[in-house]
Protein backbone atom coordinates (compact mmCIF):
# COMPACT_ATOMS: atom_id res chain seq x y z
CA UNK A 1 0.00 0.00 0.00
CA UNK A 2 1.50 3.31 -1.13
CA UNK A 3 0.95 6.54 0.79
CA UNK A 4 0.47 9.85 -1.03
CA UNK A 5 1.20 13.38 0.07
CA UNK A 6 -2.12 14.52 -1.44
CA UNK A 7 -4.98 12.99 -3.40
CA UNK A 8 -6.40 15.20 -6.13
CA UNK A 9 -10.00 14.57 -7.14
CA UNK A 10 -11.96 15.56 -10.19
CA UNK A 11 -15.54 16.50 -9.32
CA UNK A 12 -18.26 15.74 -11.89
CA UNK A 13 -18.44 12.06 -12.82
CA UNK A 14 -15.82 11.14 -10.23
CA UNK A 15 -17.35 11.97 -6.83
CA UNK A 16 -20.82 13.00 -7.99
CA UNK A 17 -23.35 12.23 -10.70
CA UNK A 18 -22.78 14.28 -13.85
CA UNK A 19 -26.09 15.17 -15.52
CA UNK A 20 -24.42 18.06 -17.39
CA UNK A 21 -23.84 21.57 -16.14
CA UNK A 22 -24.91 21.60 -12.49
CA UNK A 23 -26.25 25.06 -11.79
CA UNK A 24 -28.09 24.51 -8.49
CA UNK A 25 -27.16 22.77 -5.25
CA UNK A 26 -30.36 20.68 -5.38
CA UNK A 27 -29.05 19.12 -8.64
CA UNK A 28 -25.73 18.15 -7.06
CA UNK A 29 -25.69 14.51 -5.86
CA UNK A 30 -22.66 12.67 -4.51
CA UNK A 31 -22.47 9.01 -5.45
CA UNK A 32 -23.78 6.86 -2.58
CA UNK A 33 -20.29 5.37 -2.12
CA UNK A 34 -18.25 8.60 -2.32
CA UNK A 35 -17.91 9.37 1.40
CA UNK A 36 -17.10 5.74 2.25
CA UNK A 37 -14.48 5.68 -0.51
CA UNK A 38 -12.92 8.91 0.72
CA UNK A 39 -12.75 7.52 4.26
CA UNK A 40 -10.82 4.53 2.88
CA UNK A 41 -8.53 6.81 0.88
CA UNK A 42 -7.82 8.80 4.04
CA UNK A 43 -5.70 5.85 5.16
CA UNK A 44 -3.21 6.60 2.35
CA UNK A 45 -3.27 10.42 2.44
CA UNK A 46 -4.17 13.13 4.91
CA UNK A 47 -4.79 15.79 2.25
CA UNK A 48 -7.38 16.09 -0.51
CA UNK A 49 -7.83 18.76 -3.18
CA UNK A 50 -10.57 18.98 -5.80
CA UNK A 51 -9.50 20.20 -9.25
CA UNK A 52 -12.45 20.82 -11.57
CA UNK A 53 -13.18 22.43 -14.93
CA UNK A 54 -16.37 24.49 -14.71
CA UNK A 55 -16.82 26.05 -18.14
CA UNK A 56 -20.54 26.41 -17.42
CA UNK A 57 -19.58 29.76 -15.89
CA UNK A 58 -18.08 31.16 -19.12
CA UNK A 59 -20.89 29.56 -21.10
CA UNK A 60 -23.40 31.48 -18.88
CA UNK A 61 -25.07 28.20 -17.86
CA UNK A 62 -23.90 28.36 -14.24
CA UNK A 63 -23.63 31.42 -12.01
CA UNK A 64 -20.38 31.60 -10.09
CA UNK A 65 -22.28 32.30 -6.86
CA UNK A 66 -24.14 29.00 -7.33
CA UNK A 67 -20.87 27.14 -7.97
CA UNK A 68 -19.49 28.64 -4.76
CA UNK A 69 -22.59 27.36 -2.93
CA UNK A 70 -21.90 23.84 -4.22
CA UNK A 71 -18.24 24.24 -3.18
CA UNK A 72 -19.30 25.30 0.33
CA UNK A 73 -21.59 22.26 0.53
CA UNK A 74 -18.68 19.99 -0.49
CA UNK A 75 -16.32 21.60 2.02
CA UNK A 76 -18.95 20.98 4.74
CA UNK A 77 -19.57 17.36 3.68
CA UNK A 78 -15.85 16.60 3.78
CA UNK A 79 -15.44 18.37 7.15
CA UNK A 80 -18.51 16.65 8.66
CA UNK A 81 -17.00 13.29 7.68
CA UNK A 82 -13.49 14.17 8.92
CA UNK A 83 -12.01 14.09 5.41
CA UNK A 84 -9.28 16.76 5.10
CA UNK A 85 -10.22 18.74 1.97
CA UNK A 86 -7.75 21.61 1.66
CA UNK A 87 -9.39 23.51 -1.18
CA UNK A 88 -11.47 23.31 -4.35
CA UNK A 89 -9.74 24.77 -7.39
CA UNK A 90 -11.97 25.44 -10.38
CA UNK A 91 -11.42 26.80 -13.86
CA UNK A 92 -14.39 28.72 -15.30
CA UNK A 93 -12.85 29.10 -18.76
CA UNK A 94 -14.54 28.05 -21.98
CA UNK A 95 -12.47 25.37 -23.76
CA UNK A 96 -12.11 27.62 -26.82
CA UNK A 97 -10.34 30.30 -24.75
CA UNK A 98 -8.60 28.14 -22.19
CA UNK A 99 -5.39 28.91 -20.38
CA UNK A 100 -3.09 26.31 -18.84
CA UNK A 101 -5.34 26.32 -15.74
CA UNK A 102 -8.00 24.32 -17.57
CA UNK A 103 -7.38 20.56 -17.49
CA UNK A 104 -5.63 18.91 -19.28
CA UNK A 105 -3.40 21.88 -18.48
CA UNK A 106 -1.42 21.68 -15.27
CA UNK A 107 -2.04 25.23 -13.98
CA UNK A 108 -4.41 24.40 -11.11
CA UNK A 109 -2.09 21.61 -9.95
CA UNK A 110 0.95 23.92 -9.98
CA UNK A 111 -1.06 26.61 -8.15
CA UNK A 112 -2.11 24.14 -5.44
CA UNK A 113 1.43 22.78 -5.07
CA UNK A 114 2.66 26.33 -4.41
CA UNK A 115 -0.23 27.15 -2.07
CA UNK A 116 0.32 24.05 0.09
CA UNK A 117 4.00 23.14 -0.55
CA UNK A 118 3.02 19.83 -2.14
CA UNK A 119 5.44 17.60 -4.06
CA UNK A 120 3.22 16.65 -6.99
CA UNK A 121 5.38 13.64 -7.89
CA UNK A 122 4.21 12.06 -4.62
CA UNK A 123 0.50 12.59 -5.32
CA UNK A 124 -2.44 10.77 -6.85
CA UNK A 125 -5.11 12.05 -9.24
CA UNK A 126 -8.52 10.37 -9.47
CA UNK A 127 -10.72 11.34 -12.40
CA UNK A 128 -13.15 10.14 -15.02
CA UNK A 129 -11.63 11.51 -18.23
CA UNK A 130 -8.50 11.69 -20.30
CA UNK A 131 -8.23 15.39 -19.36
CA UNK A 132 -7.84 14.32 -15.71
CA UNK A 133 -5.19 11.70 -16.39
CA UNK A 134 -3.03 13.71 -18.84
CA UNK A 135 -1.94 16.37 -16.33
CA UNK A 136 -1.21 13.66 -13.75
CA UNK A 137 1.08 11.94 -16.24
CA UNK A 138 2.71 15.24 -17.21
CA UNK A 139 3.47 15.95 -13.55
CA UNK A 140 4.66 12.44 -12.68
CA UNK A 141 1.66 11.63 -10.48
CA UNK A 142 -0.05 8.26 -10.12
CA UNK A 143 -3.61 8.23 -11.44
CA UNK A 144 -6.86 6.33 -11.30
CA UNK A 145 -9.35 6.48 -14.16
CA UNK A 146 -12.81 5.74 -12.81
CA UNK A 147 -15.36 4.43 -15.31
CA UNK A 148 -18.21 6.53 -13.91
CA UNK A 149 -18.94 9.80 -15.69
CA UNK A 150 -16.86 9.95 -18.89
CA UNK A 151 -14.53 7.12 -17.89
CA UNK A 152 -16.24 4.41 -19.90
CA UNK A 153 -16.14 6.66 -22.98
CA UNK A 154 -12.51 7.73 -22.47
CA UNK A 155 -10.92 4.43 -21.37
CA UNK A 156 -9.84 3.51 -24.90
CA UNK A 157 -8.48 6.96 -25.82
CA UNK A 158 -5.17 6.50 -24.02
CA UNK A 159 -2.05 5.77 -26.09
CA UNK A 160 1.48 4.63 -25.28
CA UNK A 161 2.76 6.01 -21.96
CA UNK A 162 -0.20 8.34 -21.44
CA UNK A 163 -2.29 5.68 -19.69
CA UNK A 164 -3.64 5.85 -16.13
CA UNK A 165 -1.76 3.96 -13.43
CA UNK A 166 -5.00 2.20 -12.44
CA UNK A 167 -8.50 1.79 -13.86
CA UNK A 168 -11.45 1.19 -11.54
CA UNK A 169 -15.24 0.90 -11.91
CA UNK A 170 -15.73 3.84 -9.53
CA UNK A 171 -14.03 5.70 -6.71
CA UNK A 172 -14.97 2.98 -4.21
CA UNK A 173 -13.42 0.12 -6.17
CA UNK A 174 -10.41 2.38 -6.76
CA UNK A 175 -10.11 3.08 -3.03
CA UNK A 176 -10.27 -0.64 -2.24
CA UNK A 177 -7.58 -1.36 -4.85
CA UNK A 178 -5.28 1.35 -3.47
CA UNK A 179 -5.72 0.43 0.20
CA UNK A 180 -5.33 -3.34 0.06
Amino acid sequence: MKNYECIFLDRDGTINHDPGYISQLEDFKLFDFTISALRLLKSISNKFIIITNQSGIDRKLVKEIDLLGINNFLMSEFANNDIPLLKIYYCPEHPDQASDRRKPGVGMFIESSKDYSIDLSNCLMIGDSISDIQPANTLGMDSVLVLTGNGERDKNKFVNDNKPTYVAQNIMTGAKLLTQ
